[in-house]
């Protein structure tokens, strides 16, 4: 039996900052149900590129390292699919996907980014409602991919994932009081969902273009698979 050695205290993946950011304090809801399954999966994919633990074939498909395993127990099952054969990605995301939601909730709500209330419903169904947690990082993450999106600012590999999967999501026009839904930052997120995130440090560069092929593909999957 695999032992879940996640810890509160471990850095935040990629597919958690996204949810947290889907998360919508003043309804209590999580912004693009239909797509949630696929962008988590894309956010997964984008934190085992980040980390140089996958690998990409000359036809878009992807696969793993070898012997470079992710330590993260979330992102090692994706790994552990990638790398048993070179998958498309909307394999990987149709096959991945369904598992993440429950998850990578209970990550945010053992960190305190988002809490659980239990309530009755007509005094007799039991019901679990979202709150915000109180934390600030919902506000911090929003305000990175605020200064990308409306104020152009030029992103680091890891925020430029996050809004492009944001962006493929369908749930931008969500966030027009943060975000102004206009041409121009329709444009922009097009741009980033493209792969077209801008000069960076050198030292980046690999990483950036494997992350960019990744996300790139799993934006293209998440546009053509069921959204019901």
């Amino acid at each position: 039996m695999t032992i879940d050695t996640w810890k509160p205290s471990d850095p935040p993946t990629l597919a958690e900052d996204l949810l947290l950011l889907l998360f919508q304090p003043r309804s209590g809801t999580i912004a693009g149900e239909n797509t949630l399954f696929y962008v988590l999966a894309g956010a997964v994919l984008a934190d085992l590129a980040l980390g140089g633990h996958l690998a990409t074939t000359a036809k878009g498909r992807i696969g793993g390292v070898a012997d470079h395993v992710p330590s993260d127990d979330l992102l090692r099952s994706t790994w552990d699919y990638v790398s048993e054969k070179h998958r498309s990605a909307q394999t990987v995301l149709a096959a991945m996907g369904p598992g993440l939601r429950q998850p990578v909730l209970d990550r945010l709500v053992r960190r305190g980014d988002i809490r659980q209330e239990a309530r009755r419903v007509l005094g007799l169904f039991r019901s679990t409602t979202l709150r915000d947690g109180g934390t600030d990082r919902r506000a911090r993450l929003l305000a990175d991919v605020r200064q990308v999106l409306v104020e152009g600012a030029e992103p680091s590999v890891r925020v430029a994932a996050l809004a492009a999967l944001l962006s493929a999501s369908g749930t931008l026009p969500q966030f027009n009081r943060e975000i102004p839904w206009t041409s121009p930052v329709i444009e922009r997120a097009k741009d980033l969902e493209r792969g077209d995130w801008g000069a960076t440090a050198a030292a980046e560069a690999v990483t950036r273009t494997v992350t960019a092929t990744v996300v790139n593909s799993a934006v293209a999957a998440i546009t053509v698979l069921p959204r019901s």
